[in-house]
């Protein structure tokens, strides 16, 4: 004999037969019959908690609890445009500044009843052309998505899904809807200016291969161009070795082989990551160089280690949790205006160079 099926209120199906727990999904109706009211009033005490007491509150949810009901978020969405959803695009969690962006993005939109869904982009705008269709295709309230560097196809698919996107971790002139972030070639001239201020002349740069690394090394190049104009007895040179992404201590210690083979002179050698600056102070120590005496080494993001290495590794701070709680606030007032259309908004949150024990504040002072 053949199994009977039907349709809940709420758009889930089970069995007809007695225990739907065991044979299917479990209806709003089971719910409102452990709980002993009408499914109208389980509804509201899941959608709209607000229009029940307290009293009848806890009754649903001691009965959500012991029938095991799962609300049907697709039907929800359906009939409200709303998904509930954002796409956060990242290329990356190995990295624990994307992880921080996204715990703080996922933490302060569950405060408003969102969830996240992760998609992992790479360094690649083949792969990001890929995981945008994807995500896109599953309806998201909003997109946020790692840099500005986009292929057409991409920029036209999400200016066509006519949703909240956020770009961030970058800065540019033609932002598709609100963009996030701090100027990597910034980040390049800055440490530049601060190394040359200390004393040195003689630079490596061990970079990533992935378009941010690539500003930076050019704002970096640019600073010492426009120094090397200024004094063009001085010495001042620089050369660059790029490693494979994502950034490993091994690349970082395949990287500083490199750069001193090629200028066994170099006095500090500035990194696209703090992972490869770790491998580069590995190196160094392997060929019995001190750092910062012999060598200096700074890194880039401020990770949870570089205080707490010997010696404590400079780099460049940035805030990744404060990114991913402005990009959450940013989309949430979105979805509470009366306009939601692109309004082209801009937040440079900058970036602190983080002077530690792997650079030397003065390199005169050291003993000739």
């Amino acid at each position: 004999m053949g199994r009977s099926f039907d349709s809940g209120p709420d758009g889930s199906v089970h069995s007809g037969r007695d225990n739907p727990r065991a044979t299917g999904a479990v209806r709003l109706s089971d719910v409102a019959a452990a709980a002993g009211v009408a499914a109208m009033t389980v509804s509201r005490a899941l959608n709209q908690p607000e229009l029940v007491s307290e009293r009848t509150r806890e009754r649903v949810q001691r009965a959500v609890i012991e029938t095991g009901y799962v609300p049907n978020r697709v039907a929800g969405a359906l009939a409200s445009s709303r998904s509930k959803m954002v796409a956060v695009l990242v290329p990356t969690v190995a990295h624990s500044l994307f992880a921080d962006v996204v715990q703080s993005i996922t933490d302060t939109l569950a405060l408003e009843g969102y969830q996240v869904l992760l998609g992992l982009t790479g360094y690649q705008t083949t792969e990001e052309a890929a995981v945008v269709e994807t995500v896109l295709s599953r309806r998201p309230d909003a997109l946020v998505v790692a840099g500005t560097r986009h292929s057409e196809a991409t920029r036209a698919r999400l200016k066509a899904a006519r949703i909240p996107v956020v770009e961030m971790w970058d800065m540019s002139d033609d932002p598709l809807d609100m963009l996030i972030g701090f100027s990597h070639r910034e980040v390049g001239a800055a440490v530049a200016g601060y190394l040359l201020a200390c004393g040195y002349q003689r630079f490596g740069q061990a970079m990533a291969d992935d378009p941010r690394s690539h500003q930076r090394a050019e704002g970096f190049n640019a600073r010492i161009e426009v120094e090397q104009a200024a004094r063009p007895d001085s010495g001042i040179a620089v050369m660059t070795c790029w490693a494979d992404t994502p950034a490993t201590l091994v690349g970082g210690r395949t990287a500083t082989a490199s750069l001193l083979a090629d200028m066994p002179d170099c006095e500090a050698i500035v990194c696209s990551s703090d992972t490869l600056a770790m491998g580069v102070i590995a190196e160094a120590q392997s060929r019995a160089m001190v750092v910062p005496e012999t060598l200096a080494v700074m890194g880039f993001g401020d990770m949870s280690f570089a205080a707490a290495t010997w010696p404590s590794l400079s780099t460049v701070r940035i805030d990744g949790a404060e990114i991913g709680r402005l990009t959450a606030e940013h989309l949430l007032k979105r979805f509470n205006a009366a306009n939601p259309e692109p309004v082209g908004e801009v937040l440079d949150v900058g970036f602190e160079i983080m002077a530690r024990q792997t650079t030397l504040a003065s390199r005169s002072a050291l003993p000739s």
